[in-house]
């Protein structure tokens, strides 16, 4: 029996994942629930909630990777944390089993449960893709991808076959979205900081592709934004092409299609390719007894609840966030449920633990969600960006600035907001921190080194 089975005599709130909903569902009821002899129980393969919105700065140099993520232990101290996986759930028994990251599974009974699992990347079935591309939905991948455009920076300054050397200065992104936009801006920032540094590549021999499948990038702003947002990458030396799809990434020989008649649209070699095309709802759902719609979320009702096969509210059940499909009556996705953004997350979790609280412990009113979209932000790189807030159209610093005013705001934590201000005040005086860390995969080549037998 483990620590965690022999101490569930309590009556549980179970939160499956620790992400903006279940940060803040676990922060606003903790020391509720334990006031009433309860525990909050929040279960996530990782001990830290990463912030999604500043990772492409993080890949650029901008921001320090720990800045961006909050600790579980810090700010949850009355919760019963676990870094490990729900395989399954079990909701007519109210039962979930739980895989530790290290340990044995164990089954976890509990009162209420909070489904908060998140998103993945979604990808599609492309030759080559899993083998050759990234992502950047995590702070790993975003070190991962800030040192390895810095490596091949330095590598080709060092290579004279000339096919070599443009494979390596070659950068691709695809995906037309925020994401997507935010992060080849940035990583071209960076690219040309690094090059401009080093006499042995001309500026020139950079190479940055953008590709999207769609006629346009960025639905979030309007059409007359996100045309401005091409002209202003085109102006940079980006490529930005419309209606086109990776169809190939074998061994990093990049083929496209054109989206209108399915003709071949070029091919060309690149060592770097980013894909940022999309998200979906993490598969575990599957693993329940909840009722999935077509777009693989969970039936969620505008009060926050769990659907039942009629509509009507589980007992004990609760979702938010980009796992659960909860209708926005003010307009949102073409199927009238909510966008899977911070957002939208962030109000839900707020929301959602008033709602449980007042359920289960009948302080409070259950509410219904209802939040008015307040427009979008993007930030292109130092003092680039475009917005649209309260229907006022901003493009350049003004946008740039309020790009980092909102997402400075929505950082949770205000010790996580300071680090992350600092971070950017320290760049006002000093250029980007760009520099590549070497062997972070294998940190200890040097040692195995040092310690072998000598000659």
């Amino acid at each position: 029996m483990s620590i965690i089975e022999s101490s569930q005599k309590r009556p549980r709130i179970l939160i499956v994942g620790g992400g903006y909903v279940g940060l803040y569902v676990a922060m606003k009821l903790q020391k509720k629930v334990k006031a009433h002899g309860g525990i909050v129980t929040v279960v996530d393969p990782n001990p830290y909630m990463t912030y999604q919105p500043f990772l492409p700065e993080v890949a650029g140099g901008q921001i320090e990777p720990r800045h961006v993520v909050v600790s579980h232990r810090q700010h949850l101290k009355h919760s019963e944390l676990v870094n490990g996986s729900v395989l399954s759930i079990d909701h007519a028994s109210k039962k979930a089993v739980i895989a530790p990251v290290n340990g044995e599974q164990f089954e976890l009974e509990y009162t209420d449960i909070v489904m908060s699992a998140g998103a993945i990347t979604r990808t599609f079935p492309i030759t080559g893709l899993a083998e050759t591309g990234i992502g950047l939905k995590t702070i790993e991948e975003a070190v991962a991808l800030r040192n390895k455009v810095a490596e091949r920076i330095e590598s080709a300054s060092n290579m004279t076959d000339p096919v070599a050397r443009k494979r390596a200065l070659t950068f691709v992104v695809v995906g037309g979205g925020f994401a997507g936009i935010e992060t080849i801006a940035e990583l071209e920032d960076m690219a040309r900081h690094l090059i401009e540094l080093n006499d042995r590549i001309d500026a020139k021999e950079a190479r940055f592709v953008l590709v999207e499948a769609m006629g346009r990038i960025m639905p979030e702003v309007t059409a007359e934004q996100a045309e401005w947002v091409v002209e202003h990458l085109r102006s940079r030396g980006i490529e930005v092409l419309l209606n086109t799809s990776l169809n190939s990434a074998e061994e990093g020989n990049l083929e496209l299609i054109n989206m209108a008649d399915k003709s071949p649209a070029g091919s060309f070699g690149a060592d770097t390719l980013i894909w940022c095309a999309g998200v979906m709802a993490n598969p575990m759902v599957r693993s329940t007894d909840f009722p999935i719609e077509q777009r693989g979320r969970i039936e969620t009702r505008t009060d926050l609840r769990i659907k039942d096969a009629n509509g009507d509210p589980l007992e004990g059940a609760w979702a938010a966030g980009d796992i659960s499909a909860v209708k926005d009556v003010t307009g949102g996705l073409p199927d009238g449920t909510c966008v899977p953004n911070a957002q939208h997350a962030v109000r839900q979790a707020k929301l959602l633990a008033k709602n449980l609280y007042a359920a289960r412990y009948g302080v409070g009113t259950i509410k219904e969600y209802k939040h008015s979209n307040l427009g979008a932000v993007a930030g292109f790189g130092r003092n680039k960006g475009v917005a649209k807030v309260m229907g006022l159209k901003l493009k350049g610093w003004p946008a740039w600035m309020a790009h980092r005013g909102y997402h400075g705001m929505a950082m949770p934590t205000f010790e996580r907001k300071f680090r992350v201000v600092g971070d950017w005040l320290v760049a006002l005086f000093f250029k980007r921190d760009a520099l590549q860390l070497n062997n972070l995969e294998a940190p200890r080549t040097a040692f195995e080194e040092s310690a072998k037998p000598k000659k």
